[in-house]
């Protein structure tokens, strides 16, 4: 199997290392093309108005001067358009990509692309108790359960033009539950501050502060089950359109 890794937190993270070890648990043929310097929050986006430059870090290894997406699309186009990928895994993140945050994740998001090319994707994420861990945050519980984690979703049916989000506890290995399918959640929202401070020259500027509210989980969703010491595996798809309500509207310009 050739297997293609990625990533939002850039080629030095050490989640991508972590990816790698879970990733030559099933394959030794593997191409990594990731940004060269974290993109986190980039979500699809593209670098359309200026060119991006990629550096050869050894065999099979590209550093992307882009996004996620940049990344994904120089794999498929260029590094791999010989031999392209059977799975591509983007990952691990450092944080958790649960409920809303997978429309802002650029580590979803190049599974996202992965999976517009009719590619097997998965996007992997570690969640972690506290902010402000920096590189402290512990990855324990994706190496030890990485494996297990993917390896059923190698054989397992796959709708066309869908990715897998799977996302690890912020619990010791040996307090995870088990691994648990189950639905996106949505958090309530207004979790988004303004950090603003003011520079030596007097002018204002601002930190997007994203603090957790208090809030109730839907049952079975990734957002409780998380809560509740599991690993989520949730199956994503790229079609957006509410058909509830294309129904309505159908009615309304009938």
């Amino acid at each position: 199997m050739r297997i293609l890794l990625t990533n939002d937190d850039g080629i030095h993270a050490r989640g991508l290392g972590v990816l790698e070890r879970i990733a030559r648990t099933i394959s030794d043929d593997i191409t990594i093309v990731a940004p060269a310097e974290e993109q986190s929050g980039k979500s699809r986006s593209l670098t359309l108005t200026e060119p991006f430059r990629v550096r050869r870090m050894g065999d099979g290894r590209y550093a992307v001067r882009g996004t996620p997406t940049d990344c994904v699309m120089f794999a498929l186009a260029e590094a791999m358009k010989d031999s392209p990928p059977d799975l591509i895994l983007s990952g691990v993140n450092r944080g958790g990509n649960l409920g809303e945050d997978v429309s802002y994740s650029g580590t979803v998001s190049a599974a996202m692309e992965g999976a517009l090319a009719g590619i097997r994707s998965v996007a992997l994420s570690q969640r972690y108790e506290h902010t402000g861990m920096g590189d402290q945050v512990p990855f324990d519980t994706a190496e030890a359960w990485g494996e297990r984690a993917l390896k059923p979703l190698l054989d397992a049916p796959w709708a066309p033009r869908t990715l897998v989000n799977i996302n690890f506890p912020p619990v010791p290995p040996e307090a995870v539950r088990g691994i648990k399918p189950v639905a996106q959640g949505l958090r309530d929202y207004g979790r988004v501050g303004l950090d603003k401070r003011v520079d030596p020259r007097g002018f204002p500027y601002y930190w997007l502060a994203m603090s957790r509210l208090p809030h109730t989980p839907d049952p079975d969703t990734d957002l409780e089950a998380i809560e509740q010491g599991w690993i989520t595996v949730t199956p994503l798809h790229l079609d957006l359109t509410h058909r509830n309500s294309l129904e309505s509207l159908k009615s309304v310009y009938c």
